[in-house]
């Protein structure tokens, strides 16, 4: 995956911090920006008003007056930070409090008249602005104005007072240097954190990717650590669910193939080697119709195998729909016994249970279950003795579910092998030297019929003596 994803997660996680920072950055300034200068309209503004009520309540036009005034608003001029001056009705400036009017009463301030723009604007009450003051100033001032009246009531004049933007910025750069000072470690914090979830999150996301490559080359081993119990977690333990199921399929495969193999070449060599003797005459006329006997009965083998498997793979692959039809079990395992009768004759075999007369009603698939009580009955013939007893036990509880067992005398199977007794192609007699005629898929056929109709299989034995196959079915699914 070349770290890909975490490339992207990463960044992208990375991206949205920073331009979270930088919005939190950009509102703070606006906040810092709004607040500074609504207080400094307030400060300004306030101490023009007390400047002007000063000048207003004045009755005389004396020196003295004047004198101790300019001391007034030179005071006001260094608490702002600023330039406090007080102008006539027409904006010529007569006071100032900056450093050149105090030492030669003449200033910038008074080198021209306040505009009448300007001058109109605070003839309306408390002015206002943040500005040049229509190119007074060649910086940002705030500037505030007010009127101040004669003892008549007429606009005598106009006190403004200006304070330079640059302390804003001063002061904007100091709060900057501060905050990014403190954030710095929270920030290089959180990164380390991001790379860590990150890394967390597609760690396992690019050992999956790994595992299915390798899976693709037809390794199954790789397994997905799993830390926690998130979605990331889910997916492992998912995907290690996977494995194990793959596993297990490709262990299944190999053995099918394995059987298959065997079971198919085990008659065929027979059949081949029996023909090649009839051909080049090592096998003397007198005896071929012996030998073409037996390969009748390999050929017969082989027609079994064959329907078998194609009877397992309709049903694994679920081309064998089930038709539920109401029919009597009774009747259908007398069928069966009818179509084994000859064999069952030449054995001597006792069949007990059935002559009770009642009849028992199932609602399943009749084919499937025939095929499944055959292959029962068929195995029960095999492993039955001569003049061996096979009984059947058939019965419906009162929750509506039928209970069917066979149950053949003979060796019986070895506690051992009753866990494997369902397996493909699993047989009791591993050397194929009793049971030739099995293909080792009936048992396997049977639970999957059974599994099927959403029921139950069970089997049990004791060596020497018995071997007991019990079906539970549900009559209605």
């Amino acid at each position: 995956m070349k770290n890909r994803l975490f490339h992207k997660i990463f960044l992208s996680s990375a991206l949205s911090l920073i331009l979270s920072l930088v919005l939190i950055v950009i509102l703070l300034s606006i906040s810092v920006n709004s607040y500074f200068v609504k207080e400094k309209e307030e400060l300004l503004t306030d101490n023009c008003k007390t400047i002007a009520s000063v000048l207003s309540s004045q009755t005389e036009n004396s020196a003295g007056f004047y004198i101790s005034l300019n001391g007034v608003i030179e005071v006001v001029s260094n608490a702002v930070s600023g330039d406090a001056y007080v102008s006539d009705a027409e904006g010529n400036v007569f006071l100032c409090g900056c450093r050149e009017w105090k030492q030669d009463k003449t200033c910038v301030h008074s080198s021209g008249s306040v505009p009448n723009i300007i001058l109109n604007l605070a003839s309306k009450g408390n002015y206002f602005e943040v500005g040049r003051m229509s190119e007074r100033y060649n910086n940002i001032y705030y500037t505030a104005g007010t009127p101040f009246y004669s003892g008549s009531g007429n606009i005598a004049g106009y006190v403004f007072i200006s304070s330079p933007a640059s302390l804003l910025e001063s002061m904007w750069s100091e709060l900057s240097s501060i905050f990014l000072f403190c954030a710095a470690i929270p920030i290089l914090a959180m990164f380390v954190i991001l790379y860590i979830i990150t890394k967390r999150i597609t760690k396992p996301v690019k050992l999956m990717s790994e595992a299915a490559v390798k899976m693709t080359a037809g390794d199954f081993s790789n397994r997905i650590p799993v830390n926690g119990d998130d979605e990331i977690s889910e997916l492992a333990s998912a995907f290690n669910a996977m494995s194990n199921s793959l596993t297990q399929l490709e262990s299944m495969r190999r053995s099918f193939v394995a059987n298959v193999s065997h079971e198919l070449r085990t008659p065929m060599t027979t059949i081949g080697g029996f023909i090649d003797g009839i051909l080049d005459g090592t096998i003397p006329p007198k005896r071929q119709k012996h030998y073409l006997g037996i390969v009748s009965i390999e050929i017969e083998r082989l027609s079994r195998l064959v329907q078998s498997m194609l009877c397992l793979a309709k049903l694994e692959s679920g081309e064998q729909k089930v038709q539920l039809t109401e029919f009597n079990v009774i009747d259908l395992i007398g069928e069966v016994l009818i179509s084994q009768e000859q064999r069952i004759t030449v054995k001597q075999i006792e069949i007990e249970g059935l002559d009770s007369g009642t009849d028992i009603k199932l609602q399943a698939d009749r084919d499937l279950i025939y095929q499944a009580v055959f292959n029962l009955t068929d195995n029960a013939i095999k492993f039955t003795p001569e003049k061996g007893v096979i009984s059947y036990d058939v019965s419906m509880d009162n929750e509506g579910f039928l209970h069917f067992k066979i149950r053949n005398s003979g060796k019986g199977i070895k506690p051992e092998e009753l866990q494997y007794i369902f397996d493909r192609f699993y047989k009791t007699d591993k050397s194929r030297s009793v049971n030739k005629e099995g293909t080792g898929l009936g048992l396997y056929i049977v639970k999957t019929i059974v599994d099927i109709h959403k029921g139950h299989i069970t089997v049990s034995s004791r060596p020497d003596m018995y071997t007991e196959f019990e079906i539970i079915l549900p009559s209605v699914h």
